[in-house]
């Protein structure tokens, strides 16, 4: 039999086919390629509602995740909205040239919207510089931004098997960043001013291995203002030709423990996970499968406040890191840690397929969290309504309402604002918010300058 049924008449087979029984073929060729809905259970459709619900906060022309409609939303894109029939990609987990990714923050935004990614967590390594520009893209395409940041820190057995290992923390912050700014800020400073020593020491082991390179080749490819890594190193060992790829500069030199790695003045990884939850983060294990020691390092930074780990993968679920969440009631996660490398070998922007179910754990565990965050940041900006703390909150999130104007112009929408992209109308009819709202409204302006809220 020549081709499938839906080709038959285009090819130039001598024999002639029954029509009926041609047509037949066809409804049930269809039907094969088209596939057979499963329909979701009680528990999918009540957490489908719920993160959709979330996602497209603050897009009213959008609907409820329930209606059918064509819309033109505020960005221009037509969008057919079924029942269910909205496909919700989160990427929790990618880097941009702020860090060590190829990317700008813009271009990363850009792609993330190729890919069909509805919610883009930035999570470069040690800082935070890139999410306002990142905001700022996601704007044009209706993709929310979770800002966030993977911490570099090193593990200590203290006095239990095993040795000394790297540790990466993912954090997850509110549309407000994370409270206490400075000190999360001064906090990733002292890792990135590490991260320059390191990199001098990894090119200096380098050279006495007979693999010259130059510092200033090294900082150059990592930018102005960027905390180099060993991918910015590995990337100079292929332009100076010691290596034929990155793969192979990590695999021969730059692994942990390699001939040329280094350790720079990373915080111990249970430090960080209680600077995450006392800043207002949700804080996750990244690849545990990289762990020599996964167990221990999941139970003491359990101890210390872990919300969760990356258990999915562009190449599935990886069931031990899965039974180990179960273990430690740990939230499931996962995203591409995507760099923009390119090449066959990298997991593309929203290739990790987490299950509505995945993300709806890991909503009911962060709203709450976040809740809280936005509560604080704002309750203390009410205290001290001053420009350096509006600059603080806009920083990350959206700042185009204040643009031509005094920051302090927008004062009064601030709230709403906030709220109505991160908080549902049920979590925003609180009365402690209510509570600021009131004190903001108190504040006078006279002459550009803030005053306190006045006491009635």
């Amino acid at each position: 039999m020549m081709g499938d049924g839906f080709f038959l008449q285009s090819t130039n087979s001598g024999s002639k086919e029954n029509p009926k029984k041609t047509n037949v073929n066809n409804k049930k060729k269809k039907k094969k390629r088209g596939g057979s809905k499963k329909k979701l259970t009680t528990e999918q459709t009540i957490a489908y509602k719920c993160v959709s619900e979330w996602v497209f906060l603050g897009q009213s022309s959008l609907g409820s995740a329930a209606s059918s409609v064509a819309v033109d939303d505020d960005f221009g894109v037509v969008m057919t909205r079924s029942k269910f029939s909205e496909k919700l990609v989160f990427e929790l987990h990618s880097h941009s040239i702020c860090s060590d990714g190829f990317l700008s923050p813009t271009k990363l935004v850009e792609r993330a919207h190729q890919n069909g990614v509805k919610v883009l967590a930035l999570t470069d390594h040690d800082t935070m510089s890139g999410i306002p520009e990142a905001l700022e893209a996601a704007r044009r395409f209706g993709i929310k931004i979770i800002p966030g940041v993977e911490i570099s820190t090193i593990f200590s057995p203290r006095g239990e098997a095993g040795s000394e290992e790297p540790v990466h923390i993912l954090a997850y912050y509110s549309s407000c960043g994370p409270t206490r700014f400075e000190e999360l800020e001064k906090f990733l400073a002292n890792i990135r001013d590490g991260r320059y020593l390191r990199a001098k020491n990894i090119v200096s082991k380098l050279n006495k291995l007979k693999l010259p390179l130059k510092w200033e080749h090294v900082a150059r490819i990592a930018g102005n203002g960027v905390a180099p890594g060993r991918l910015h190193v590995a990337r100079a060992m292929v332009e100076a030709g010691h290596v034929e790829n990155l793969k192979q500069a990590f695999a021969r030199y730059l692994y942990d423990g390699g001939p040329a790695y280094s350790t720079g003045s990373e915080p111990v990884a249970e430090e960080a996970v209680k600077m995450i939850c006392e800043t207002g983060g949700v804080a996750v294990l990244a690849h545990p499968w990289a762990l020599k020691n996964p167990v221990t390092i999941i139970r003491r930074l359990k101890d210390a406040g872990l919300h969760g780990i990356e258990v999915f993968r562009s190449d599935g679920k990886l069931a031990a890191y899965s039974d180990l969440a179960d273990a430690y009631n740990l939230v499931k996660l996962g995203g591409s840690d995507y760099h923009g490398r390119g090449g066959h070998s990298e997991s593309d922007l929203g290739s990790v397929n987490l299950s509505v179910l995945a993300v709806h754990e890991f909503l009911k565990v962060a709203r709450p969290i976040w809740f809280s965050a936005i509560r604080d940041i704002l309750e203390n900006y009410a205290e001290d309504p001053s420009e350096l703390n509006l600059e603080r909150i806009m920083k990350f999130g959206k700042t185009k309402i204040c643009k031509g104007s005094s920051p302090f112009s927008c004062r009064n929408n601030l709230i709403d604002l906030y709220l109505s992209s991160w908080l549902t109308t049920e979590e925003r009819h609180n009365t402690e918010f209510d509570a600021i709202k009131l004190k903001l409204s108190r504040v006078s302006i006279n002459q550009g300058d803030i005053q306190s809220p006045t006491s009635k």
